[in-house]
């Protein structure tokens, strides 16, 4: 049995989520509580396996109640929002910084047509998140510093330099595409495009969110529009995101590539075909094998290619699927993809260097 703990301020969507959640025999409601500071001495007590959080809530929202539940019992949190309005869900991405695994928009209403739909992919995702081993977060005080930048690899750049990085994402890959977004100068040489598996209708918050962190303008990217080099575009919601000659954004509803719309797959094989050798890219934390054989197609047109290694995962799938098909050049940490970035960048000649550095760091 999965033992879930409902933290939820509104008690109609607290009875809801404990209906959808109670029908399924293989999870068990280990209590349910409406603000931060029950959900404290619930977890202390229940250690559930899961937790579904809210953010707004009185006394103790849960933003802090996620920070605290992480530096104390940590357990897997999902964020069950009920706003999409952009400014507001920064606060929700901040939990997901502070340690929350993933988000979901409330589950509708039992009278509403998508209800079965909605209530499926709640179900789902506990269960999935279940299965996520998360690590205690040590509290942060006002002094500490920014990470320093780490001494890149040593890397074999491409020939004529970096035109476009391709990143891919799912599960944990918002805290980690900040990091390393923070970490590129304004002035990064190249376009930087984005596929980030996330719950329908948060991509605009997602977007905002990173635009705070981020030296670079961050849009959601648009049909038709032309790359450009210190941007990042964010793929949307339900489209598939490629490239074309001009280095033109084509959005399409194409099928889905293993139930992603946008997958990373799409984006990937379309900058391998586009750029080839001109090209960086990495895979990321996310269930799955989305984009894992599109990044070997990169490596072998001779791109430069990342996975994050299993350490800084919050799930080891996707760049595990790169790591086991040799896709990968460089298995490193988040901070040192985006500091081999840097020097990728800085090295706008193409010369080759000595030699390779460690492949696994």
């Amino acid at each position: 049995m999965i033992n879930v703990l409902i933290v939820e301020d509104s008690a109609v969507v607290r009875e809801l989520l404990i209906h959808i959640l109670g029908s399924d025999r293989e999870i068990r409601i280990a209590g349910a509580v409406h603000n931060g500071e029950e959900a404290l001495e619930a977890v202390a007590r229940e250690r559930p396996d899961v937790i579904t959080m809210d953010i707004h809530m009185p006394r103790m929202d849960g933003l802090e109640a996620t920070r605290r539940i992480m530096e104390t019992w940590p357990t897997p949190i999902v964020i069950v929002s009920g706003t999409e309005d952009p400014r507001e869900a920064t606060v929700t991405f901040r939990a997901i910084e502070a340690g929350a695994l993933t988000l979901l928009p409330r589950p509708l209403g039992i009278a509403h047509p998508d209800h079965d739909a909605t209530a499926r992919e709640l179900v789902q995702t506990v269960k999935l998140m279940s299965e996520v081993r998360v690590v205690r977060r040590w509290p942060r005080t006002r002094g500490d510093s920014a990470p320093p930048v780490l001494p890149g690899p040593v890397l074999d750049p491409a020939p004529a330099g970096m035109q476009v990085v391709a990143l891919g994402a799912s599960t944990g890959g918002p805290p980690v595409l900040q990091a390393m977004l923070a970490r590129l100068p304004k002035d990064f040489p190249a376009p930087v495009l984005i596929v980030q598996h996330m719950a329908a209708g948060f991509i605009e918050g997602f977007v905002h969110w990173l635009a705070q962190s981020c030296a670079m303008p961050v849009h959601v990217a648009s049909h038709g529009e032309t790359i450009r080099a210190g941007h990042v575009y964010v793929a949307r919601d339900g489209f598939q995101m490629t490239v074309e000659r001009g280095g033109r954004i084509v959005l399409s509803t194409d099928g889905g590539e293993g139930a992603h719309r946008p997958s990373v797959s799409c984006l990937f094989r379309s900058v391998a075909e586009l750029y080839g050798q001109h090209a960086v890219a990495a895979l990321l934390t996310g269930m799955g094998r989305d984009g894992a054989a599109e990044l070997r197609v990169l490596r072998e047109k001779g791109a430069i290619t990342f996975a994050q290694d299993q350490a800084s995962c919050a799930v080891f799938g996707m760049s595990a699927e790169a790591i086991r098909l040799d896709a990968a050049m460089y298995v490193l940490r988040p901070e040192r993809i985006a500091d081999a970035l840097v020097s990728i960048a800085n090295d706008r000649k193409g010369r080759r260097t000595d030699g390779i550095g460690p492949a696994y760091e």
